[in-house]
């Protein structure tokens, strides 16, 4: 398969590896919550790439839906390329404004996508989707890196939303009326979409002219221009009159028996006077529930981009002429996404989060159907507390001026706002540098050292417990602190000790162990030492 090049490519197609996991402190005073959680709705303030990294051991695997707005690129957006790549050519870049004098925009920006893109799928269910919006400007170099990234087999659609409700008089070219949405499957083979309800527009096409008592039919014609090979037999209508075959160009879409059937079951129409070319009566009470979804999205059913903007000054209870984010994204817009991805239990991310359409959309579609989706919000600006959370805080409680009435009341709900800290770098633990706190280091060694899910929920900090695995009981035996690191060590009493558990072998981490080989064997115990060893677990585990 073809793949893209670019500049710098060579040194980022693997950068998301090299990033190292980050606290992620919990800021209780932002939150809207009783009891700040990772497992709940979350805002994530801090570097996108890091605060994916830093998630990927609770939530890898088990996103439904992704849905991404990332950067278009277009010159004006003053965004910088940043992520601390240690090469020289990267380096380079750093710290200089992307605009449309930048020859290598393009390079930049895919550089930014990459590792990020890598990472998101990561996130995935194996029956789950990415949503990204996007326009021209990189829509085709993002296809080929999709391409590269989840795979050409893994491209389901180009979505087309048409978000101008009336036309850009000021164009100097022509008005661009549309931007896409390019979805991509996990696993192609596994992922539906959900089907949309039908509208009540659809519905009333559905009528009943000689009262069937099975209900409202939709007429459907008998004659199609595939090529059928049944399909050009001879119909005498019940008013005697012959009609020699299909129009011209065209055939019978059913064989001579299966329309004799049709007849036979009052499910072919001829008219009112009986002597009409005939169609197939379908029934509204047999069709499918929903509707498939289609590519092309008008901004009647999803939102545009000034109902977006309208939206977003409502909700923050902005002045008219106040502009808070540039380019905000309807909140109809991500509702048919969810439609289409989610179910009432998903989780539901966003690393682009910019002002909180997405974590909008979950909480309003909850609300209409009882779900219990989570969002999961990353943003890397300082908006991320006064505009993304705010406007969640807001959704919540309710907006008493807004037009909606289920706005008015809001929508329920919490969310935990949570801060990116220091990178846990564990070298650094026995000089007691930055050392990161209980769960933070649970999370990533249980992850790092058994390839799976951490739930701190499981964790039992008395005993050491973090979590059971496919083979192992995981223990730690950690404080941040460095007097309690020097001082801790794997004995025979806390071996002793240890609950008995699922019966698995037990894996123990420790700054140290005193412990022997034939009394570790005896208390099923595998011994790694804080912090070097993990990452031989890791190896032992693939």
């Amino acid at each position: 398969m073809p793949s893209l090049n670019f500049k710098g490519k060579a040194l980022v197609q693997n950068f998301q590896l090299l990033v190292p996991y980050h606290e992620l402190k919990p800021v209780k005073s932002k939150s809207l919550t009783p009891k700040v959680s990772l497992h709940d709705n979350l805002i994530v303030h801090g570097d996108n790439l890091k605060a994916l990294k830093s998630l990927l051991p609770y939530y890898h695997g088990k996103v439904k839906c992704i849905y991404i707005d990332p950067p278009y690129n277009t010159g004006n957006e003053n965004w910088v390329y940043n992520d601390n790549v240690s090469s020289p050519m990267i380096q380079e870049w750093l710290g200089k404004v992307v605009d449309r004098e930048d020859l290598t925009r393009h390079d930049k920006w895919l550089c930014m996508m990459m590792p990020r893109l890598k990472l998101l799928r990561e996130f995935l269910t194996e029956d789950g989707a990415i949503f990204i919006s996007i326009d021209d400007n990189e829509m085709y170099r993002l296809r080929s890196l999709m391409d590269e990234v989840f795979g050409e087999e893994n491209f389901v659609a180009t979505i087309v939303w048409h978000k101008m409700d009336s036309p850009k008089n000021t164009a100097q070219h022509l008005s661009e009326d549309h931007e896409y949405l390019l979805l991509y499957a996990n696993r192609k083979e596994l992922w539906r979409p959900n089907l949309l309800p039908r509208t009540e527009a659809m519905i009333e096409r559905y009528k009943n002219p000689d009262n069937d008592p099975r209900g409202p039919w939709l007429l459907s014609d008998l004659a199609a221009r595939n090529f059928y090979a049944q399909g050009r037999y001879s119909i005498k209508t019940p008013q005697g009159r012959t009609i020699g075959g299909p129009p011209a160009g065209s055939y019978w879409r059913i064989s001579r028996e299966k329309f004799d059937d049709f007849v036979q079951d009052n499910r072919i129409w001829w008219g009112e006077s009986g002597d009409n070319r005939p169609g197939i009566k379908r029934f509204l009470s047999e069709v499918r529930q929903g509707v498939v979804p289609q590519t092309l999205w008008s901004w009647k059913d999803v939102g545009s981009t000034r109902n977006s903007k309208q939206e977003l000054s409502e909700i923050l209870q902005a002045k008219a002429n106040e502009d808070l984010f540039i380019t905000p994204k309807p909140s109809k817009l991500i509702n048919r996404v969810l439609q289409i991805a989610s179910d009432k239990d998903s989780i539901v991310l966003d690393c682009f989060a910019g002002s909180g359409t997405t974590a909008q959309a979950v909480l309003a579609t909850n609300k209409s159907d009882g779900g219990t989706r989570r969002f999961v919000l990353i943003e890397d600006t300082d908006l991320a507390d006064t505009l993304t959370a705010e406007r969640v805080r807001n959704v919540i409680n309710g907006v008493p001026e807004a037009r909606d009435e289920k706005l008015q009341k809001g929508f329920g709900g919490s969310f935990s706002f949570v801060e990116i800290g220091h990178p846990m770098r564990l070298e650094t633990m026995l000089k007691a540098e930055k050392l990161p706190s209980f769960k933070d280091l649970a999370g990533y060694i249980f992850y790092t050292a058994t390839g799976e899910d951490f739930d701190s929920r499981q964790v039992h900090r008395k005993t050491g417990f973090i979590g059971e695995s496919a083979k192992y009981d995981v223990y730690l035996l950690y404080e941040p602190s460095l007097e309690y690191l020097k001082n801790t060590a794997l004995t025979l009493d806390f071996a002793r000790n240890l609950p008995k558990g699922s019966g698995k072998k037990r894996l123990v981490f420790a700054p140290t162990k005193y412990l022997d080989s034939i009394h570790l064997d005896e208390h099923r115990i595998e011994f790694c030492q804080l912090p070097f060893e993990i990452y031989k677990a890791a190896k032992r585990n693939p």
